[in-house]
């Protein structure tokens, strides 16, 4: 298996400037050290709230409206009030950055809970106050490691779930389903974890969504039971816009193990090539020709935007 820094495709170099970055909180701008929320947030109690991460490249939020988009439907799920408006939210990002001095190789969450609560209890009409928005945008470049050299899977017995039990493409606070996946990947010493469907199909991995070539041709899942990432259909698009042909379709480990190439995406690594999955070495055990292009025409993408 491959060696490197933990993290994955979400792998970073460390920058000192992060230790001084100012954090948003309900309009205000606060040190790093002095940021904090009531410990009867609903999001700290159960998880209850919806994020989405998002990249600063030459002083632009990369797909900002699709970011909102997802967020805003994901609040309507959750019969959640975010308390303001699409212009308004960017406008607290970019007051954000512009109070750090930030513009460019900057990712910034955003999270938004249903805010404090009256008392501890999952009741959202217990939450009385509106609620809580929180942007920690932070220097963050990619280490190119993972990049160079490919990370490893591990199919983990952790499966993403039916949409009525809880949907799989609510991007929400609640992740212990992603994270007792992570947990499993690592114990096996993988970078992140591949996981299946309920019916055993490639679905997903815990934090990135999962892409296979075989003869030429680009596969991922049908979606039905993962996040529908930003990154992943904007791969998608590109592939389409450049005659790559590309498929969202069921797919087993059959088909994984004996693929061209391998690769995730993700809104922090773009395209990180996959060389291992199982045990099984991808391809020829290293990142291969497709993903190198596509990585390439997605990075001209997000310049032309």
């Amino acid at each position: 298996m491959q060696e490197h820094k933990a993290g994955g495709a979400h792998a970073s170099i460390d920058d000192e400037r992060n230790q001084n970055i100012l954090i948003y909180i309900n309009g205000e701008l606060v040190p790093r050290d002095q940021a904090k929320v009531s410990v009867y947030d609903s999001g700290f109690m159960l998880g209850d709230g919806v994020w989405e991460g998002l990249r600063l490249h030459k002083g632009k939020f990369s797909f900002i409206d699709d970011h909102l988009d997802r967020l805003f439907a994901g609040a309507k799920a959750l019969d959640m009030d975010i308390g303001k408006s699409r212009d308004e939210l960017k406008a607290a990002l970019q007051q954000t950055v512009d109070a750090n001095g930030m513009t460019d190789g900057v990712h910034a969450r955003l999270m938004v809970t249903r805010g404090p609560k009256k008392t501890p209890y999952q009741d959202p009409r217990l939450s009385l106050w509106g609620p809580t928005i929180v942007i920690i945008a932070e220097y963050k470049s990619q280490d190119l490691v993972p990049v160079e050299k490919g990370i490893n899977l591990f199919t983990v017995h952790v499966r993403r779930g039916h949409p009525d039990v809880q949907d799989p493409r609510l991007n929400s606070h609640s992740k212990i389903n992603c994270i007792t996946a992570m947990i499993q990947s690592y114990k096996a010493g993988a970078d992140e974890a591949l996981m299946l469907d309920p019916h055993g199909f490639v679905s997903t991995c815990n934090s990135t969504n999962f892409f296979i070539v075989r003869k030429g041709e680009v596969w991922t899942s049908t979606g039905d039971y993962a996040m529908k990432g930003i990154t992943r259909q904007k791969t998608i698009d590109v592939c389409k816009a450049n005659g790559i042909p590309v498929f969202e379709k069921n797919f087993s480990l059959v088909d994984v193990y004996s693929a061209d190439e391998a690769f995730v995406t993700g809104t922090f690594g773009a395209q990180t090539p996959v060389v291992d999955v199982d045990g099984r070495t991808i391809g020829e055990g290293k990142p291969g020709a497709m993903v190198k292009k596509i990585r390439e025409l997605y990075h001209a993408m997000a310049e032309a935007q």
